[in-house]
């Protein structure tokens, strides 16, 4: 798989569950969830504040001094409707190649097996 498809594939889970989280998250929780380490996701989390997809506020009151709240601003729903797109598209194609492939074994299958011999038992 490119680079590109798994960074992008990040950025989108990342963007997913910022925007049907409604509770205040740590990056350890984003990690947890992605799989991914702690310093990937601390990364990720970073480059898409600064791209202005991500606004994170810290909790003055909070005992847990580790959660932000993580909320998608408009650019950011709009990064994730576009890598929702992509990853779609990318998707069917994917899905006519698996059927196409799965045609041509199909009737290499049935060509192979009406040119055998019969088993004699």
């Amino acid at each position: 798989m490119n680079r590109n498809f798994v960074e992008d594939d990040i950025r989108l889970q990342l963007l997913k569950h910022i925007s049907a989280s409604s509770s205040h998250l740590t990056q350890r929780d984003f990690a947890e969830y992605l799989g991914l380490s702690l310093g990937k996701t601390h990364y990720c989390l970073t480059e898409l504040i600064k791209k202005g997809f991500v606004k994170a506020s810290r909790f003055k009151n909070s005992r847990n001094k580790a959660a932000y709240s993580y909320v998608l601003t408009p650019q950011g729903i709009e990064e994730k409707l576009h890598l929702l797109m992509q990853f779609l598209q990318r998707t069917k194609n994917e899905y006519q190649m698996l059927e196409q492939e799965i045609a041509q074994l199909t009737q290499e299958l049935a060509t192979r097996n009406t040119n055998d011999p019969p088993d004699h038992a």
